[in-house]
């Protein structure tokens, strides 16, 4: 059975033509990038120190956008289909040699062609499942990532408010201890003058005031025993 023919290859293309480089480097990055999808195929060539991924990269990226303009294909369902190089025309170069001789020099060209197709359906449909697992990964561990960021900061919060909750209980037992200080020296204060004044009872008041009577009459009494005392001193 023959093969499918170069030309005949389904899909859409593009072309680069006398590249100037040799057939086998252009191939050995090509055997990178066959059959994978396009998206993988850029970042390949992007990662890839060779100088002919710089080229092909751009190949690839004409193949895409003809397939997009041209055929109304997304580019995210497309991949690699074919990609080969071709050996194109050998320029002869010469370079002098000792005792007179010459050296031939080959500046080999190639001609690299890369095809895009759309990828099957199976493809696509295990392409979508693999897209919603990542996609609800990554929402999982947006959402782990937000309850642990909320119970850190209610931790925080609660953990500020038992520190401010703690400040004010210092702050009162603080004024508490200012106001029984207080207190105390007013008590001794009130008590040292309570001792130096002469004590009233309530005998010798009367509805909060000195009793009257009481003094007249102890005052009749004292004029009466001075009175006894010199009658005692005239007798004699």
């Amino acid at each position: 059975m023959t093969a499918t023919k170069t030309n005949e290859r389904p899909g859409t293309r593009a072309v680069h033509r006398y590249c100037g480089m040799s057939a086998s480097k252009a191939r050995q990055v090509l055997d990178l990038i066959r059959g994978e999808d396009v998206q993988r195929a850029a970042e390949i060539l992007t990662g890839t120190e060779r100088e002919a991924a710089e080229t092909i990269g751009k190949v690839l990226a004409s193949a895409v956008a003809n397939a997009a303009h041209n055929d109304q294909q997304s580019p995210e369902e497309l991949y690699v289909s074919a990609c080969y190089a071709d050996e194109g025309t050998t320029m002869k170069r010469w370079r002098p040699r000792a005792r007179g001789r010459a050296t031939r020099i080959r500046k080999r060209t190639c001609h690299i062609t890369i095809i895009v197709s759309r990828l099957p359906a199976d493809k696509l449909e295990l392409r979508r499942r693999r897209m919603e697992a990542v996609s609800a990964n990554r929402s999982r561990r947006v959402d782990a990532s937000r309850r642990r960021a909320d119970l850190s900061g209610r931790l925080s919060r609660r953990r500020a408010a038992q520190a401010a909750a703690a400040e004010q209980t210092a702050a009162e037992e603080a004024a508490a201890e200012e106001a029984e200080e207080d207190f105390t020296d007013q008590a001794l204060a009130e008590a040292e003058v309570a001792d130096a004044e002469p004590e009233v009872t309530e005998a010798d008041t009367v509805d909060g005031g000195i009793d009257e009577d009481a003094v007249e009459g102890a005052a009749a009494n004292e004029e009466s025993a001075e009175a006894d005392v010199d009658e005692k001193v005239e007798d004699e």
